[in-house]
């Protein structure tokens, strides 16, 4: 009874839980573009200056620098990555003007040093960009990656540059000797430090109440404004809010009836057995929401092609338990002894196929790029939950009913009286 008893309580606590929680899991879940509507840009980088090269640095803090252009139009949470040495590719959805995006989104990141010599009296309420009318220093005046983040006399973050023409240099600090000098990245003031003294060496350093992650940024902007790239729209696609809307409700459709016709399959092939199979499928497609809620993925139509192959092959693994089970119980074996051969049987064969099929999609997502990389994520997870819940799971519900005796006589895994050989 006591068995009985904790099969009960499993059942029912993973129930409430399930049945308590999925309506919020299912608000919680982030789709991708195809689902609810958007636009994707693959853009190739490449240097404006001749000689130049594309760093990973440079790349990163291009595609930053993307991500802080979309949220400036407006845009719901764009997703920006970087893809091999010099492409970026960006999701935005609910874009109603593609012709502004694109156009946004190519220009290069300007990054300019200005002074407010010779400006009119800023107005009350002026902008930074209309007190500092005046550029003096554009990226490409810097040595390449030749800004670095040090410390002052007072162990405070500052940063040091480094320029390419010393004259120049010399010149705009000694005109500007107890002015400001504000640094911008496109329209966006980032800070305004004083010129201190005339700089001849073609070396200067940037002092201010910055913090160590303040100044890193500097550093790192400066360094992208001495290395500017230009950004060549490789591929585009949109997809319209209805038609997302659609393509969901049709899958969704789709894997609704299809997941009924397993679970009705499993519940009519294999009896007791088959309802236990099933409640772990149910287990298992929760687990798979959870943690797509948990972990902030993106829904995507291949990671709901992944979703339903990793079903099926759950239900691959409960069929290859429950027939090495029948087999067993056809050779004459009891039903607790054919019980615990089948769980053992099937564990090796399910563990080498599942782990195989990991290896590809770990290869799957080491060298694919955007949709396959999405595909190969989702199938990965859905492998280990299986092995959890298909696997473990179901093997200790049946484990309890069997040794509760409720599970004691062969029809009720399917198994005719008449086909069980004698020892």
């Amino acid at each position: 009874m006591k068995r009985i008893a904790t099969f009960i309580i499993v059942v029912l606590v993973a129930a409430g839980i399930m049945g308590w929680s999925t309506p919020g899991l299912l608000n919680g879940v982030r789709l991708g573009l195809d689902l609810k509507g958007g636009f994707e840009i693959l853009y190739e980088a490449s240097p404006l200056e001749a000689g130049q090269k594309v760093t990973k640095q440079s790349l990163t803090r291009t595609a930053e620098s993307l991500e802080k252009r979309a949220n400036a139009l407006g845009t719901s949470e764009p997703e920006v990555t970087t893809e091999g040495t010099n492409r970026i590719r960006l999701k935005i959805a609910g874009v109603t003007n593609e012709a502004e995006v694109r156009k946004k989104m190519k220009e290069p990141a300007s990054l300019t040093f200005r002074s407010a010599d010779g400006c009119k009296a800023p107005a009350e309420n002026a902008q930074p960009k209309d007190i500092y009318c005046k550029v003096e220093l554009v990226g490409s005046d810097f040595v390449e990656n030749g800004a670095s983040v040090g410390y002052g006399p007072l162990n405070e973050p500052v940063i040091d540059i480094k320029v390419k023409d010393k004259k120049k240099f010399a010149d705009v600090t000694k005109r500007l000797l107890g002015k400001n000098l504000a640094i911008f990245l496109d329209e966006t003031m980032l800070s305004d430090p004083t010129v201190r003294q005339e700089l001849t060496d073609g070396k200067a350093q940037i002092s201010g109440s910055y913090s160590i992650e303040e100044a890193k940024q500097i550093r790192d902007t400066i360094n992208l404004g001495a290395l500017p790239l230009k950004l060549t729209e490789k591929y585009s696609q949109s997809v319209g809010a209805t038609l997302g809307k659609q393509s969901l409700q049709k899958t969704v459709e789709a894997g609704i009836i299809g997941s009924i016709v397993i679970l009705l399959f499993m519940i009519g092939m294999y009896r007791l057995p088959g309802i236990i199979a099933s409640f772990g499928l149910i287990v298992h497609t929760w687990l798979l929401i959870l943690v797509f809620v948990w972990a902030d993925f993106t829904l995507t139509l291949p990671g709901i092609a992944a979703f339903i192959l990793g079903i099926g092959m759950a239900v691959d693994a409960n069929i290859i338990t429950n027939e090495r089970i029948r087999e067993e119980i056809r050779n004459g074996r009891s039903i607790t002894s054919a019980v615990k051969a089948g769980n053992k049987s099937s564990f090796r064969t399910i563990l080498d196929s599942n782990i195989t099929t990991i290896i590809v999609g770990a290869v799957m997502f080491a060298f694919g790029t955007g949709a396959v990389k999405g595909f190969a994520l989702v199938l990965i997870v859905e492998i280990v939950l299986s092995i959890l819940t298909n696997v473990y799971l179901t093997h200790f519900l049946l484990s309890l009913l069997v040794k509760g005796e409720l599970l004691k006589k062969p029809k009720q895994f399917g198994v005719k009286e008449s086909e069980i050989n004698a020892l």
